[in-house]
Order: structure tokens, then sequence, then C-alpha cells
């Protein structure tokens, strides 16, 4: 079950990322489901759930570290890429 909702989550993703390619919104969209999906295979496969209390936060930091970055870098690219610069 939780394999089936993966693949939806990831053609809902592509759909939206064809449907609405230049919404404003659609980072804010992709990147709730960038993390519904790493939670989800956090808690169904590697089962977080049942983990020590540190290796659940490392995980959970792990899993939001991405779509952070997705929406960091949708809505502050530019600068971003200014500091980057050397």
């Amino acid at each position: 079950l939780a394999w089936l909702a993966l693949v939806a989550l990831t053609l809902v993703s592509l759909g939206l990322g064809e449907w609405f390619r230049a919404a404003p919104w659609l980072p804010l969209l992709v990147a709730a489901i960038i993390w519904l999906k790493g939670t989800l295979v956090a808690f169904r496969f590697i089962e977080i759930g049942i983990a020590h209390p540190f290796i659940r936060r490392v995980v959970k930091t792990f899993v939001a570290v991405p779509p952070l970055a997705l929406l960091a870098t949708a809505y502050f690219g530019e600068t971003l890429a200014r500091w980057a610069t050397l």
C-alpha cells in the first residue's frame, strides 16, 4: 500500500509539473509532496517509529532538508546564487 502511495505521489508530481509549470505556488506543493514521500518512506520502510529517539530526530531532519532546500532555491534562488559566488 505504501508503495502504491509513493507511485501515485510521483505521478501527481509529474502531472503538476507538466500542467502548472509556471505557477508560483507549484514549488510549495512539490515541497509538500517531497516531504510526504520522505515521511512515508521513513515510517513504512525505515521504521523510525520504533527507532531510538535520536535516530528518529536525525531521520526526520534528513527528510525535512530537501523540501526546505527546494523552497529556498525556488523563492530565493538569485540571492543564494549571489551568496555562493566567489
